[in-house]
């Protein structure tokens, strides 16, 4: 990585899966999403688009099992890519909060991308883990895909669902929400000198 540059290329091997994944920080909203769960290339394409992020996955798996390894994984991945990404972290926004309609389905994501892992998820409606969406992503996987991906990256994410009905709906309004936190979030601020904490550093 180069001064200046905020990217990551990142790969991931197990039993279950593989995982090769590249970020881009200061893109453009591009991405490039191959994990074998085309509702999961959905969300992550759109978490890309609105986060103005560069996005590469091509991931592999036993989806013929199950879904949640694959997807789990890429999220471990995207998670690790985000912090590598980020540096320092100096003069950076550091909090963004998000949020955004999809139709019936209203979410609000919050964001602090300080290096302290912690994920509030709330307001789902009841049977919306069990919605199988696409014929192939279960609604639980959502909080778990936070989960993964904010204890990796080493964020706070309070994801808040304040209406919806549409399973589909209720999810891609939390991707998207969560890419506008995260894109406020990891900005450059050029009024910031140096890393945004009083303690003078943030914990990566």
């Amino acid at each position: 990585m180069t001064a200046g540059d905020r990217t990551a290329t990142l790969s991931r091997t197990t039993s279950e899966s593989s995982v090769e994944l590249e970020l881009n920080l200061d893109g453009t909203g591009q991405a490039d999403v191959d994990t074998g769960v085309r509702f999961y290339d959905h969300m992550l394409a759109s978490l890309a688009k609105h986060a103005l992020l560069d996005l590469r996955v091509k991931a592999t798996g036993d989806v013929d099992v199950d879904v949640h390894h694959t997807v789990e994984d890429v999220a471990i991945v995207l998670g690790d890519a985000l912090r590598q990404a980020l540096g320092d972290k100096s003069g950076i926004a550091r909090f963004g909060d998000a949020t955004v309609p999809l139709d019936e389905a209203l979410c609000q994501a919050v964001v602090d991308v300080a290096g302290r892992p912690y994920v509030v998820h709330t307001g789902e409606p009841e049977g919306q883990q069990y919605a199988l969406i696409g014929g192939h992503f279960t609604g639980s996987m959502t909080r778990h895909v936070w989960e993964s991906f904010a204890g990796r990256a080493g964020i706070a994410l309070h994801v808040r669902v304040l209406a919806g009905r549409d399973p589909h709906h209720i999810v891609e309004a939390q991707f998207k929400a969560v890419a506008r936190a995260l894109r406020a979030a990891v900005a450059r601020d050029p009024r910031v000198v140096g890393v945004p904490s009083a303690k003078g550093s943030l914990s990566t």
